[in-house]
């Protein structure tokens, strides 16, 4: 019988926390390290074989929308293969919805995101439901009344899939409804009409081009009232025990994000609650867009992880020409130079996470500045990196049965959502000019101690931002990127080995990357970035 050799075996079991040099690190600088043993406990659950297989059975059997019942009676309702539940489940159990709400110290959010971050490499269909969760509190709170009924399910642990009403459910999730076909990101030609019903709640009517995880409790929505644009919290249960007027039009058959439903919606009379104060519906929202932004670069980056890992995993067990792959040099050069990237997403993302954790000057220009910048670039590199971290794997990278067609899938997903990058970019634009003391905590952030690449780097975009440039529209992109770029080199060089800090350098700031991966320049040590990045030690 023939014998199949020289293939690796699977990357698995391991553990997602404790093989993650970069990810133990940022947990302890960014002021989680009291969350390290839930961590490396949920890093052994993820990286069993069994919970790896849940994401693959999760995407093989898509959800499955349910309109009527078999005498015409409308259901709405969206059933979800047994794995999706699991995964979501344990998702719950670690508090990755909302923790740092229900127990808020110093760290929280970093831990949060250092959970999220490993969830995501084996399944990101249930990441939705848990991002939109995470991010529907703040919002929530700014209407007391609605918060006190709410949150305590929030925080509830204990994953109840049932579709019934919010008093007979263990725990609840909130999705959100934003927008609609005519307007897409320009919110404010929403035409969802939203109609007093004298007790003090609204009736909707209207549709949603796009609403993430129908199968929530409730939603939080824009609709026009007679002050303008407000926000709602829309329930899937009315009151009095029946469901709301919320009709399920169809499933998106998306590119990826698989074991998600996304869904077109109708509102035919849905009962809803005023969230915040009437006509002021986008400012009341958009602490939700931070959130869910800064859960857009915790995607992203922990997709570029797995593709890493996955790649480096085959390198160090696959020969070719009698020698292993990662000991070609050529393939030396494209696992550290994809490294590097995995690297400086992850950095900037747990240095943004804790900005969430904290008050003051410099932690709100990075939620209000740095986060949209953030979003913009790390999830405009990841399709990228998981593009070439699948050619590294050849063939056996390219069939199902491989983690990387599905991580390729997914990778253009948090770009498009929570605001394209054109509108990240214009957001930052705006950030920078109305965020008091921006110009001055990014000089300081920017910081490479002396770093000569660095310092004519900043000085270049420096006197970009402080000039007519930063209101050039047309440019807003390289700006930004430019950003980003010093941010990510700054970090680097504070927190990560020489090595790594030298070569992102040489490789991003002097303008000679080429734009394809494997062209870091000679000098770089690529075997030690190659070998840090490695899942396994």
């Amino acid at each position: 019988m023939f014998e199949v050799v020289n293939q690796p075996p699977p990357l698995e079991p391991y553990n997602l926390f404790a093989s993650d040099i970069v990810l133990r690190e940022a947990v302890r600088r960014e002021q989680a390290e009291w969350a390290e043993g839930g961590l490396n406990a949920l890093g052994v659950t993820l990286g069993k074989p069994e919970t790896v297989q849940l994401g693959f059975d999760a995407n093989k059997n898509p959800p499955v929308l349910r309109t009527l019942d078999r005498y015409g009676h409308r259901l709405d309702e969206v059933e979800f293969h047994p794995a999706w539940h699991e995964l979501l489940g344990l998702a719950l159990r670690a508090g990755l919805h909302s923790s740092p709400w229900a127990h808020p110290q110093a760290g929280a959010h970093v831990a949060r995101a250092a959970g999220t971050y490993m969830l995501n490499q084996i399944e990101s269909g249930v990441y939705c439901p848990v991002a939109m969760t995470y991010g529907s509190v703040p919002t929530l709170r700014q209407t007391p009344e609605v918060a006190a009924h709410w949150l305590p399910k929030i925080y509830g642990r204990d994953y109840d899939k049932r579709f019934v009403p919010l008093k007979d459910k263990t725990a609840a999730l909130v999705g959100m409804g934003m927008t609609e076909n005519q307007g897409g990101s320009d919110l404010r030609t929403n035409t969802t009409r939203a109609e007093p019903a004298g007790d003090g709640s609204y009736r909707l009517h209207g549709h949603k081009w796009f609403m993430s995880a129908p199968m929530c409790d409730a939603f939080l929505v824009l609709a026009q009232s007679a002050r303008g644009l407000s926000c709602f919290l829309l329930p899937r249960w009315t009151p009095d025990g029946e469901r709301n007027g919320i009709h399920i039009v169809r499933l998106k058959d998306k590119l990826g994000n698989k074991s998600n439903a996304s869904s077109e919606v109708e509102f035919a009379g849905a009962y809803a609650h005023l969230i915040g104060e009437e006509g002021r519906g986008i400012p009341t929202i958009i602490e939700m867009g931070n959130y869910t932004r800064l859960d857009c670069c915790i995607g992203s980056s922990s997709l570029m992880r797995q593709a890493v890992a996955q790649a480096i995993h085959h390198a160090r067990h696959r020969t070719v020409f009698q020698k292993k792959l990662i000991d070609q040099p050529l393939m030396t050069n494209v696992l550290a130079d994809l490294a590097l990237e995995s690297e400086a997403a992850a950095v900037l993302t747990f240095r943004l996470a804790r900005a969430y954790d904290e008050e003051g000057e410099t932690a709100q220009v990075f939620r209000r500045v740095l986060t949209p910048a953030a979003k913009f670039w790390i999830c405009k590199r990841t399709p990228m990196v998981t593009l070439e971290a699948m050619e590294v794997l050849g063939g056996s990278g390219y069939i199902e049965e491989s983690i990387m067609p599905r991580l390729y899938r997914e990778a253009p997903v948090n770009s498009i959502w929570e605001g394209s990058g054109n509108v990240m970019c214009l957001d930052v634009l705006r950030a920078i000019g109305r965020t008091a003391n921006a110009a001055a905590v990014l000089h300081q952030e920017l910081d490479g101690s002396g770093e000569p690449r660095l310092k004519a780097f900043v000085g270049k975009l420096e006197t970009r931002l402080n000039t007519a440039d930063r209101n050039d529209e047309s440019q807003a992109r390289l700006l930004v990127r430019d950003l980003v770029l010093g941010l990510q080199a700054a970090l680097l060089i504070k927190h990560a080995p020489p090595a790594v800090a030298d070569a992102f350098c040489a490789s991003r700031l002097t303008g000679e990357n080429g734009g394809a991966f494997g062209t870091l320049p000679r000098g770089c040590d690529l075997r030690v970035i190659a070998e840090r990045a490695s899942p396994l030690h």
